[in-house]
């Protein structure tokens, strides 16, 4: 005898995981404490640009950034490369829902780029300085 009348609720909700981290002092090179919400993903952002893509085995291709590939590029070709690179490194993570009011001025061997990084728990501009 097959039962009758038990249903099943069919649809599901996607749940956020949670951004819990330790947090890092990196001017002592230090961990210590917790961290959560937008802090973790301020930090996470740093991590990400501070780490050379595809450099250490530890971390998946997915995970770093090529900003020090500009280094002799056109100053002109600069601007569109920083965003395009910018865009990819930090859209692996699912927090981030978008980076916007990127701005990049090159001056010298020098590229200054500002930009907004949109996320789940809120926004937050952060500028970051790369060698050319």
């Amino acid at each position: 005898m097959i039962p009758t009348g038990a249903s099943i609720d069919a649809s599901t909700e996607r749940a956020e995981l949670p951004s819990r981290t330790w947090r890092i002092d990196f001017e002592k090179g230090r961990a210590g404490g917790m961290t959560n919400g937008l802090e973790a993903v301020r930090q996470a952002v740093y991590k990400i640009l501070q780490t050379e893509r595809f450099k250490y085995l530890i971390y998946s291709s997915d995970y770093g950034c090529e900003l020090r590939s500009l280094v002799g590029r056109s100053p002109s070709a600069i601007p569109m490369e920083a965003e395009r690179m910018l865009k990819e490194a930090l859209g692996q993570d699912e927090r981030i829902e978008g980076i916007e009011g990127i701005e990049t001025v090159v001056r010298g061997d020098q590229a200054v780029i500002t930009f907004t990084v949109v996320t789940s728990h809120g926004s937050f501009s952060s500028t970051w300085e790369v060698m050319t």
